[in-house]
């Protein structure tokens, strides 16, 4: 590496001989390691040295705390052969990588070019949040499926909801794309192809192919050329048409509506779908070889309901970056936001917070009353929500626990302070202004929170 590089570790091997040897090897190539303590900080890059005897169980326990830091990238290092059982049980618990250091050719360079990548990757991430909003863990790991597919050269399939961003997931992945003489970003939209026109939307047409064709035209794929091809909602693709696309993507040729001539593009796909394309392969409305050509990687993009910690960064985005208002905003107002369902996902979100937006007058916060009356919530249908059903669900089960007036009680004010401390993020100060009890009450509960059995399913 040509820039010292510093690294925490966790040995979990009794081979001390070797490990003192692999870490001389790497600090040789500027790579410094440094003991990682439990309950320590474990951002960043970090090496989990491992032999057969290791029990996977107590490393995927130390890989869980190490990933609560959300820049925390992990690689397992073994000093001895690993059963493979051992290996994917390792990938699944969120280690990165796996190999074993005297199984390899020049593990060094593997471990300095790992690091490296993750550098380069953790850099692209931070830049991405700034377009790509979102700081919860599920969102941070699907940008790092996104710059890891925009930094390839393959196929992509973006799938998810209606409203969860694919469009401009794909259009991070074309600009970030390494090709260095790339070309345009072509958009389709497959939903609005036009019955027997949609031939041309894609390969162009000569001239008189059929009526109102006044002169040639080149369709999506020849802009496309040397550039990348998003066609999006692809399920929508009319049947005969996929067998002429398979040709364009496998060959690099198409012919225009009405021409006999082979024409050829070279383009990178990138598609989207809110389908089950699998299901429509099953009831044979797509193609069996076209979804394989097209999905040589794919990325699902979670539903907002998924991700609820990003949808108060967002509605900071859409408030300032969209809307250009610095004012802050009422906390009433993100209560708001937070307990509200969205089943257009983020889409539904930006036009909520644009509606408020649009309210919002003069200088002052935003408040709940900037919120516009078609949007305010049914409070009939939470009033017999909250202080009915749910309520009375909860407190039958403590009663068939056998508990009494006083432990209900008790049971209720235990959750009331777990409930709050998570809506404010932790932040006792908040939680108990929430609460309208003093801070002391809510630091007794966290110091008893490991002890204490909430019994209130």
């Amino acid at each position: 590496m040509t820039t010292p590089c510093s690294v925490w570790f966790i040995p979990f091997t009794r081979q001390h001989a070797r490990l003192a040897d692999i870490i001389t090897q790497l600090e040789k190539v500027g790579i410094v390691l440094h003991v990682r303590r439990p309950h320590d900080g474990a951002s960043g890059a970090g090496i989990l040295f491992l032999d057969p005897l290791t029990s996977v169980t107590e490393v995927a326990e130390a890989v869980a705390e190490v990933h609560r830091s959300p820049d925390a990238n992990v690689m397992a290092v073994s000093v001895g052969m690993l059963p493979s059982t051992s290996t994917w049980a390792l990938l699944r618990n969120g280690v990165a990588d796996v190999f074993s250091w005297f199984d390899v050719d020049h593990p060094v360079e593997i471990i300095a070019s790992r690091l490296c990548y993750w550098q380069t990757l953790d850099a692209t991430v931070a830049d991405l949040q700034r377009r790509l909003v979102g700081r919860s863990q599920r969102w941070r790991d699907t940008l790092r499926q996104i710059v890891d597919m925009a930094l390839s050269n393959c196929q992509v399939l973006i799938t998810g909801e209606s409203g969860t961003g694919k469009e401009l997931v794909a259009q991070e992945i074309h600009r970030l794309d390494p090709r260095p003489t790339k070309r345009d970003c072509v958009v389709v939209d497959c939903t609005n192809l036009i019955p027997g026109l949609s031939g041309s939307e894609l390969f162009g047409h000569e001239k008189g192919a059929f009526t109102n064709a006044i002169s040639t035209r080149d369709g999506a794929v020849a802009l496309a050329h040397e550039g990348t091809l998003f066609l999006d909602e692809l399920g929508e693709l009319p049947l005969p048409l996929q067998a002429e696309f398979l040709r364009a993507l496998q060959e690099g040729t198409y012919k225009r509506v009405g021409s006999n001539t082979w024409r050829q593009a070279r383009f990178r796909l990138v598609s989207a779908t809110n389908r089950d394309l699998l299901a429509e392969v099953q009831k044979g409305t797509f193609r069996q070889d076209l979804y394989y050509r097209i999905s040589g990687w794919t990325c699902h993009l979670p539903p907002l309901r998924e991700r609820r910690e990003d949808i108060v960064p967002l509605a900071e985005h859409f408030f300032t970056q969209q809307h250009g208002i610095r004012q802050p905003v009422d906390r009433q107002v993100y209560d708001f936001l937070l307990l509200r369902d969205y089943p257009g996902n983020v889409r539904e979100l930006q036009q909520l917070i644009t509606r408020i937006a649009s309210k919002h007058l003069g200088e002052g916060p935003i408040t709940i009353g900037d919120i516009p009356r078609a949007d305010w919530p049914d409070f009939a249908q939470l009033s017999a929500s909250s202080t009915g059903d749910e309520l009375e669900a909860g407190v039958t089960t403590l009663l068939h626990q056998g508990l009494g007036l006083k432990e209900i009680k008790d049971q209720v004010t235990e959750i009331a302070k777990k409930v709050a401390i998570t809506h404010e993020r932790g932040n006792l100060k908040l939680a108990a202004m929430r609460l309208r009890c003093s801070e002391r009450i809510l630091q007794m509960h966290r110091r008893d929170e490991p002890e204490g059995q909430l019994r209130l399913a």
